[in-house]
């Protein structure tokens, strides 16, 4: 019972710090709030629909699963290491209350497992209404895929891009459906290196990140304009800032002090939820069935940067992509 009257004179007392801390809590919750972005408010069901997303065993894949599973989806996670794809299609489960959610292999850096599940895919699914190319590497050391390719454009543009045109004759058969590809605003500042694809002469793992997320702004344009007519639409995205494992190869190697000043920061940092509501956005806001080959950020469009918009290059692009990894 003292514990009231010393609250009464606490707030008595001091009553400026009472203020100050409470602006403070609220000027720093409006921030964590504003960090987090747009909120895909769409309710739509997709009972009967198929949904195929790469790396959908961590952060904004496994939320993107968790939330197509609980609109009533069969959620297919393709997924490199087995053992937690398939514990995360349990969490799946449970956390949807959707027990049609299933897990295949793929393998990103090999065209091999690329084309195997793909044709898993097409002799065991009826349909495939969305494609969501959500796997990634960020930042990582100068390693080669096992077809010899730069490793983040080969698993996150080139990886991709197999697989989408491997899944095309399933996706335009299940008409109306979607391709969605998550970039980066990190394509921004991008540019794609036509004469040195791999970065042999001079390797910067960041140069390398934001050729590969350029790569995808300028993947789902050209595909727009392969599909237009045909049903299938395309999207490309920006998720935002978000703690996940995508940071583990470069957050190490940052120096302890700059880790101890950016520490407080996670804090404003968006959540794997909050970081897969524009994935989710594009997968299902009925508004967009219309829409293709634009680039989204906070569930709603934006400019993708000029490089982005670069028709030439984008053509380009797709017919060095097509040679690489054997396309006709």
């Amino acid at each position: 019972m003292q514990t009231l009257p010393a609250i009464r004179s606490f707030v008595f007392e001091y009553p400026k710090t009472i203020a100050l801390v409470t602006l403070t809590g609220v000027g720093l919750f409006s921030v964590k709030k504003w960090m987090a972005g747009g909120v895909c408010r769409s309710r739509a069901r997709l009972d009967g629909k198929t949904i195929l997303i790469t790396g959908g065993n961590t952060g904004i894949g496994k939320e993107t699963a968790i939330d197509l599973a609980n609109r009533g989806a069969r959620v297919i996670l393709a997924c490199r290491d087995m053992d937690r794809a398939n514990k995360a299609a349990e969490e799946v489960r449970k956390r949807s209350g959707n027990g049609n959610v299933i897990v295949k292999k793929l393998d990103l850096a090999s065209l091999q497992s690329v084309r195997e599940l793909a044709k898993d895919v097409l002799a065991s699914e009826e349909r495939l209404d969305v494609l969501i190319n959500n796997a990634g590497v960020m930042s990582c050391p100068k390693w080669q895929t096992e077809d010899g390719f730069e490793m983040q454009f080969g698993v996150n543009h080139l990886g991709h891009f197999l697989l989408t045109n491997c899944l095309l004759d399933l996706l335009k058969k299940s008409t109306p459906s979607r391709i969605v590809n998550v970039s980066s605003l990190a394509h921004e500042k991008g540019q794609i290196y036509f004469d040195d694809i791999h970065q042999d002469k001079d390797y910067n793992p960041w140069r390398s990140y934001r050729q590969s997320k350029l790569a995808n702004v300028l993947f789902t344009r050209e595909l727009a304009k392969k599909l237009q007519g045909t049903g299938v639409t395309t999207y490309s995205l920006h998720p935002g800032v978000i703690r996940t494992e995508l940071g583990r190869h470069f957050w190490p190697m940052i120096p302890l002090w700059k880790r101890i000043v950016y520490k407080p920061l996670i804090f404003f940092i968006k959540t794997p939820t909050e970081g897969a509501q524009t994935t989710i956005h594009c997968a299902v806001e009925e508004s967009l069935q219309n829409e293709s080959g634009l680039y989204y950020s906070d569930c709603a469009p934006k400019t993708a940067a000029p490089q982005g918009l670069d028709d030439e290059a984008a053509k380009k692009l797709w017919d060095l992509s097509a040679s690489m990894v054997g396309l006709a």
